[in-house]
């Protein structure tokens, strides 16, 4: 299995799985405030940032600059695309969970090696 190839991280099929619902409208705090509102979970702008940018590294996204602000201080927000590599690797890894939990039932509160 090459790099492109390796499964995702939680957190990275998470963030990915963000800016595909966020479409054009993608950028740091629309994510975070995704991640906040869907899983219930804080998440620090620098780990988002960290994230962000270890997976464009990889290929899996893209990011372009938008027009700066006044309301940013005349700073241009960061907008991230899911490039089609990134696309395959959510697919391999929900088809690899999917397969996993394939043929299991357990109930949370029981004992599961009971």
């Amino acid at each position: 299995m090459n790099e492109k190839e390796k499964y995702l991280g939680e957190f990275e099929q998470m963030v990915l799985l963000a800016i595909v619902r966020l479409k054009q409208d993608a950028y740091g705090a629309t994510i975070r405030q995704l991640l906040a509102e869907t899983i219930q979970r804080d998440v620090s702008i620098g780990a988002l940032y960290t994230t962000l940018d270890r997976l464009e590294k990889k290929g899996l996204l893209t990011s372009m600059l938008g027009e700066s602000t006044s309301e940013r201080g005349g700073r241009a927000k960061k907008y991230f695309n899911v490039t089609s590599d990134g696309l395959q690797a959510l697919k391999r890894s929900k088809d690899a969970l999917t397969n996993l939990w394939q043929g299991l039932s357990f109930q949370l509160k029981g004992d599961f090696f009971g």
